[in-house]
C-alpha cells in the first residue's frame, strides 16, 4: 500500500478495484522474469486459465503490492506468491492478509534466515524455501506433480534461472522476456507445453542484435580491479546477465557488477557472494546472481553518466573482499 502520507496512485487504486471485484479465488503475486512467467504458468495448469488473477512485481515494489492485497478482503481465496524472497517486516504484511481472509502460501529460492522462517511459518498457511531449484520447479514439484508440461516447463525455465544454459529454449525465452509486453504471450504459450512460436522468433532476432551491440559498449565503457576477486564495473545498456557473462567470457573476471543510470546494479559471481554483498546495498537474491542500488544523488548520476566511474567501486571492494 502507499506509504504513509503518500496518496495512492492510479494504478494503486486500479488494482484495488480488481481485487476487491475479482470473481477468480487465486491471486498469483510473482516477480516478473521467465521464473515468473512458468510460475504462473504452471499456476493456470492447476486453476484453469481464466482461474487466475496474476500480478506481476518487480522486487522493488513487492512490500507495497503486498500490502495493497494483504488490505483487500480475501473471502477465503488463495494468495499465492512465488520467486520473492523476504523482506523486512513480511511476516507483519502475511498477519494481516490471513485476517483479513486470505490463505497464503509462498514458494521461493532464494535464502532466507532461518528466524525470518520460523516468523514466517506462524502465519502462512505454507512456507516452501528450497534453493536448489528455481521458483517454477518448487510450483511444479507442489502444484502439478503428475503433469509432464509442467514438468517440462520447469526444467526449461530452472536451466536459464539457475544458470544452467543446456537448453537453447531457455536462453531464447529469458531474452524475449526482457520485453515485458511479452510476459503474457510467453505464459499462455508455456501453459500449453510450446516454447517457440512465430512472435518469440521474431522478438528474439530482433533483441539479439541489439543485445549484441549493448553489451560490446558495457565492455568498452568497463572497469576490472581488485586483489582477491577480479571484479568489473560496467554500465548497463540492456540485458544485464547477459552483459554480464559477456564481460566475463571476455575478461576472465570474477564478479561483474551492471549498474544503471540511478545506481541500482546487478551482481554476478563465481563464488557464491553475491547475495551476501547485496544485502549490505539494501538488496538480495541468490549466491550467484542479486541486486543492490549505489543510491545515486543526483552529482554521482550525472558523472556516472559521463565518466563510467563511481566513488562506490571502492567500497564494494571493501565489502566483497571480505568474504
Amino acid at each position: 500500500m502507499p506509504q504513509p502520507g503518500k496518496r495512492a496512485s492510479g494504478e494503486d487504486k486500479g488494482l484495488a478495484n480488481a481485487l476487491k471485484n475479482r470473481s477468480v479465488h487465486v491471486v498469483h503475486l510473482t516477480h516478473n522474469d521467465l521464473d515468473a512467467v512458468g510460475a504462473d504458468a504452471i499456476h493456470r495448469m492447476k486453476f484453469g486459465n481464466e482461474g487466475v488473477f496474476t500480478i506481476w512485481c518487480s522486487v522493488g515494489k513487492f512490500g507495497a503490492l503486498f500490502s495493497l492485497v494483504a488490505s483487500s478482503p480475501g473471502k477465503g481465496d488463495l494468495l499465492s506468491i512465488s520467486d520473492l524472497g523476504y523482506q523486512k517486516d513480511s511476516e507483519a504484511i502475511a498477519g494481516k492478509a490471513r485476517a483479513n481472509g486470505w490463505n497464503v502460501e509462498w514458494r521461493d529460492h532464494h535464502r532466507w534466515r532461518e528466524e525470518e522462517i520460523v516468523k514466517m511459518e506462524k502465519v502462512v498457511g505454507l512456507l516452501r524455501i528450497d534453493t536448489t531449484a528455481c521458483a517454477c520447479g518448487i510450483v511444479a514439484r507442489d502444484l502439478a506433480p503428475e503433469n509432464p508440461v509442467a514438468t517440462d516447463v520447469a526444467r526449461v525455465v530452472c536451466d536459464y534461472d539457475l544458470w544452467k544454459h543446456a537448453d537453447q529454449r531457455s536462453a531464447v525465452l529469458g531474452q524475449v522476456l526482457q520485453r515485458k509486453k511479452n510476459r503474457d504471450h510467453v505464459r499462455d504459450c508455456l501453459v500449453t507445453g510450446r516454447f517457440t512460436d512465430t512472435l518469440i522468433e521474431q522478438e528474439y532476432g530482433e533483441i539479439k542484435a541489439e543485445m549484441d551491440s549493448m553489451m560490446v559498449q558495457s565492455l568498452k565503457n568497463s572497469t576490472i580491479t581488485g586483489s582477491k576477486y577480479r571484479v568489473a564495473f560496467a554500465p548497463l545498456y540492456g540485458y544485464p546477465s547477459e552483459t554480464a557473462h559477456f564481460i566475463r567470457d571476455q575478461k576472465k573476471t570474477d564478479i561483474e557488477v551492471i549498474i544503471s543510470k540511478d545506481g541500482k546494479f546487478s551482481i554476478r559471481s563465481v563464488p557464491p557472494i553475491s547475495h551476501m554483498i547485496a544485502r549490505e546495498f539494501g538488496g538480495g537474491g541468490h549466491p550467484h546472481a542479486s541486486g543492490g542500488s549505489f543510491n545515486f544523488s543526483f552529482l554521482e548520476r550525472f558523472t556516472w553518466w559521463l565518466f563510467k566511474k563511481s566513488r562506490h567501486f571502492s567500497e564494494f571492494m571493501k565489502i566483497a573482499e571480505t568474504f
